[in-house]
């Protein structure tokens, strides 16, 4: 696949305007630093009689990331935050919409004429219909008007390859579904930052590494990774072409970089997460010590990111945390991810200071805050989800099936994974009456159905919408020969590999059935004799013919079993077999019930 070019500079008018924005508001505005001035307050330029700036100058980084483009706010559980109260007790919190995002950034900075907004990838891929139907340009178009200053590529920014995340950042029209207005699609304002994804042919990056904040004499860096596991959560035709590189190696090479350029200052935009203890966003993730709260993949990447960058924004696990994690040289820094879907802002105080150029790391402090629905909806916002909900309703507002209650995306065995199972089994059968089974995996389940009615088509309405909410993709389902021991092997793959330290259990169609036995480690968790289908032990030595998810069947999130498959049978797109199944399988008088969610017996 060709190189995505260097990002051209965005519209300058629009460019020129926004930064005359920033210095107008800097004209009237003064922060007061976090730390106590070295020079006198009175001190003045002897030469011209002006008084000399402080030495210290709060900037206020303002950070989200995740957002998948969910412009509306999202439903069910994917809508609301967890709060830890006072007594111990938690309660949850309506969160997530850009119409209030839009207030509480613009509220946040209020005051602070040193502001950056920044974010920690996956921006949009894996999108709501109002803007996945439209090739995420509506999310684009939303963070133009959020005022977006830099964000780094995520994995989902690479679901449908690298020429169209280049459309994306330098703007035009689709390929193929062509403009959606007569303006265009001018693309987005704010670089994206691709330092550790390289063109396999050049070796260089796709996109811009780093980009450096400046205004007036105050400088700060940014560095933007993904995760280095992209192929393994990507599907292979989106990353044809391309290579991406350690995260640490490419963030302190870059580090380097920028400290010959003079800059100093300098924040990590990394994809790559970790999980907190708890799952209230405002968890002390450091009682009782720094980092003790959280673990995953960030954490090792935190202790090995060179002292240079002073703060780390990221990503990926859809988690919510505020941790100092020690640098290599034992100094903490703080490493933060606001959850996703737009529910949280994490707003973090950067101390420059002007005689090293660097931030005064003691003084930094953060928070995540929660994007209440309580404050006024942005209008500006508003307007630009009726223009695309209004493209989109012919489709969207389609009613597709009937639920009698909320079908929940949660869970080791989610209920919404089993019915897509249960489709593409049906789906499967149409396909090759000999398919056996189906198996989904868990990432691909982006949302439950919800009972309550969402506008206005009435309470178990599923709609369109909702369903491509669940299933945005645009994945095949696939069929494919395995014999039992292979069967076998993609189950205990589940629990081991790359999958050992955060197991990802798929959904089984109804049918199979095993034990899942945590209190034992890696293979060792599948109980092979309990694996039966429909009441039979799986024989080893048989063929069973299997249907999963185009993503899958290339052998994605380290099921390499299943990329290893014989008489493929390449069918349609897999959220049309989740329609076709509700279509089929309820009415407005016969709503299909939510699985059970009992296929799957865990030992805990």
């Amino acid at each position: 696949m060709p190189a995505i070019s260097q990002p051209h500079q965005p519209d300058a008018g629009r460019r020129r305007r926004r930064t005359y924005r920033l210095v107008a508001a800097a004209a009237g505005l003064a922060t007061v630093g976090a730390l106590a001035a070295a020079l006198p307050a009175g001190a003045h330029d002897n030469q011209h009689g002006k008084p000399l700036p402080s030495r210290y100058q709060d900037v206020q980084l303002l950070s989200f990331n995740d957002l998948h483009g969910n412009l509306e706010p999202p439903s069910g559980s994917s809508g609301r935050v967890t709060e830890l109260q006072a007594d111990g007790t938690t309660k949850t919190i309506d969160a997530g919409g850009v119409e209030y995002l839009a207030t509480h950034l613009r509220e946040a900075r209020k005051g602070n004429a040193y502001s950056i907004t920044a974010a920690g990838g996956d921006m949009v891929g894996a999108s709501p219909l109002i803007s996945g139907l439209f090739h995420d340009e509506p999310t684009i178009e939303a963070l133009n008007k959020l005022d977006l200053d830099v964000t780094s590529v995520g994995n989902h920014e690479f679901d449908e390859g690298a020429k169209e995340l280049a459309r994306l950042q330098n703007g035009g029209c689709h390929p193929t579904a062509g403009c959606y207005n007569d303006e265009g699609f001018e693309g987005a304002d704010f670089p994206y930052l691709a330092a550790n994804v390289l063109d396999d042919k050049t070796g260089k990056p796709i996109l811009k590494p780093y980009w450096v904040w400046k205004k007036k004499d105050v400088k700060v860096g940014f560095i933007g990774v993904t995760l280095e596991d992209t192929p393994g959560v990507v599907s292979a035709e989106g990353v044809k072409g391309l290579k991406f590189k350690d995260e640490v190696e490419t963030i302190n090479k870059y580090a380097k970089v920028l400290q010959k350029q003079g800059v100093k200052s300098i924040v990590a935009l990394i994809h790559e997460g970790g999980q907190p203890a708890s799952g209230s966003y405002n968890y002390n993730c450091d009682s009782p010590g720094a980092g003790d709260g959280i673990s995953g993949p960030i954490v090792d990447i935190a202790k090995n990111i060179s002292p240079s960058v002073d703060a780390l924004v990221t990503g990926h696990t859809h988690a919510a945390y505020v941790c100092t994690i020690p640098d290599p040289s034992g100094k903490p820094r703080m490493v933060t991810s606001a959850a996703s879907f737009g529910r949280l802002y994490t707003d973090t105080t950067l101390t420059y200071d002007r005689f090293t150029g660097d931030i005064a790391r003691t003084a930094v402090k953060s928070a995540n805050h929660v994007v209440t629905r309580t404050v006024a909806k942005a209008p500006d916002m508003t307007q630009l989800i009726g223009k695309w909900n209004t493209l989109a309703a012919p489709i969207g507002n389609r009613a597709v099936g009937y639920i009698s209650a909320d079908v929940p995306s949660a869970g080791t065995e989610s209920p919404m994974g089993d019915l897509i199972a249960d489709a593409q089994l049906a789906y499967g059968k149409e396909l090759d009456p000999g398919t056996d089974l189906a198996l989904m995996n868990p990432g691909g389940v982006r949302a439950g159905l919800t009972y309550a009615a969402k506008g206005t088509e009435g309470d178990g309405v599923v709609t369109y919408a909702e369903g491509f909410t669940v299933q945005p993709f645009s994945n095949t389902v696939n069929l494919q020969d395995f014999t039992g021991a292979q069967l076998i092997k993609v189950l205990q793959e589940q629990v081991s590999g790359s999958n050992a330290a955060s197991p990802k259990i798929l959904l089984p169609s109804t049918g199979l059935t095993y034990t899942l036995d945590l209190t034992k480690t890696g293979a060792d968790r599948i109980v092979v004799e309990s694996v039966k289908l429909n009441g039979t032990a799986v024989d080893p030595a048989a063929t069973y013919r299997v249907a999963t998810n185009s993503f899958l069947a290339g052998g994605g999130d380290g099921f390499t079993t299943l990329g290893q498959g014989t008489n493929d049978l390449v069918g349609g797109d897999d959220l049309a077999a989740l329609v076709e199944y509700l279509t089929a399988n309820s009415s407005a008088s016969s709503p299909i019930a939510p699985p059970a969610a009992n296929r799957i017996t865990v030992v805990q």
